[in-house]
């Protein structure tokens, strides 16, 4: 039996990361029946866990493997872990997004026509019935669609509580750790080494959000997974008045651009507490965590054109993160061939939390030696090897 420096014996899989996806994949593995270890150099939902709105969205999805990661993710969701819903603030609330040009109402249209296409439930909305679903919307708005299957969870809670129902399944739990090496055996990945000691396992999986490629570095392989900065504002509390995650039709666009410049959409949605979130922008700084006016100004100038009545609002606070960013907006999942015993899942970007628990049944089925529900072959680590290093 190998014993590690921490004390314990090795465990089947060690997770680096105990962000939403981390926490996931260790749930769904100790669930199953593996042994597993979670490191952090954190607490977990320290890093880009805590600087994100919660989306759980089908909406924005690019039709192909991201669409069918997010379909499967949802329904973990709402299938796997419904009696948990109420512990992250599950929130079917719906997502619409609003046109208020002609040429994005137009994008619009075809967007609706491709996605009804492929089995996605979407309504259109004309001027009148977006009014009534949303009635402080801008009154410019041409036309909306509205996607009954968006959804909102608290992330933090969500990390926090997947990681304590890891460990209630045998999970152990290391923070304050960080890693600094990644530990070999007969060429293989067999274990880490952080700040806290040696801990050797039979798979270590790369959960380390938009830090992944530093420790895919560690292993000798390339992994072009970036930081991606992205700034959110707070509001004071309100009575209820969005009802639904309202976001303009550019949000899409952004999403799937890969340009590094600042790029801002208004998404506006509410909140259990009553505080309303307004996001979003993206830019390509690295991990510049200076806070940009620039940003802060253009968000709070998108929300108001969206829905004016936020111009008489405050803003209490702002808090922004990072997030993992990949070249072809696919996140990497699965094992490394280039580096036999490394496993990822990381690449998210801004879907990471609607797609973790997705993300950990899948990766926890492979890591247990047993058939995927979907194919993990779009989300090969090694593609960018194959496609010229995108």
């Amino acid at each position: 039996m190998r014993m590690n420096a921490l004390g314990s014996t090795a465990p089947d899989v060690v997770v680096i990361g105990a962000g939403v996806v981390g926490t996931a994949v260790a749930f769904f593995a100790a669930r199953r029946g593996l042994s597993v270890t979670i490191v952090d150099r954190g607490a977990p939902a320290s890093g880009t866990s805590s600087s994100g709105e919660g989306n759980v969205l089908i909406s924005d999805k690019e039709l192909g493997p991201e669409l069918e990661l997010a379909r499967y993710s949802l329904d973990v969701w709402r299938d796997d872990l419904a009696e948990f819903a109420h512990l992250w603030e599950f929130e079917a609330k719906g997502g619409i997004i609003v046109a208020s040009r002609e040429s994005s109402l137009a994008s619009l249209e075809r967007l609706v026509a491709s996605q009804r296409a492929h089995g996605i439930t979407v309504e259109r909305l004309d001027g009148a019935a977006l009014r009534e679903a949303e009635p402080e919307v801008t009154p410019h708005a041409l036309g909306a669609a509205y996607y009954p299957d968006d959804c909102q969870v608290q992330p933090m809670l969500v990390a926090a509580h997947l990681a304590r129902m890891a460990r209630e399944h045998g999970a152990d739990l290391v923070t304050g750790a960080t890693v600094t090496g990644l530990l070999r055996r007969d060429g293989a990945v067999r274990g880490v080494r952080t700040t806290a000691g040696d801990l050797h396992c039979g798979a270590v999986v790369n959960a380390a959000g938009p830090w992944a490629a530093e420790i895919a570095a560690l292993a000798g392989v390339r992994l072009p997974v970036e930081p991606r900065r992205g700034f959110v504002l707070v509001t004071e509390p309100l009575p209820p008045t969005v009802r639904h995650k309202v976001y303009a039709a550019e949000y899409v666009d952004n999403v799937g651009s890969s340009d590094a410049g600042l790029q801002a959409s208004a998404v506006v949605e509410g909140t259990p507490g009553g505080t309303v979130l307004i996001g979003s922008t993206r830019e390509r700084v690295g991990f510049d965590r200076t806070p940009s006016a620039e940003a802060l100004q253009v968000l709070a100038r998108n929300a108001v054109a969206l829905f004016p009545f936020l111009a008489d609002v405050r803003a209490l606070r702002h808090y922004h993160g990072f997030r993992p960013y990949s070249p072809d907006h696919l996140p990497a999942i699965g094992p490394d061939p280039r580096a036999p015993g490394l496993w990822h899942a990381c690449g998210h970007e801004g879907a990471g939390i609607g797609l973790s628990v997705g993300t950990g049944k899948l990766l926890a089925a492979a890591l247990a030696g047993e058939m995927t529900d979907l194919r993990l072959d779009p989300f090969a680590p090694q593609r960018f090897d194959d496609d010229g290093g995108r």
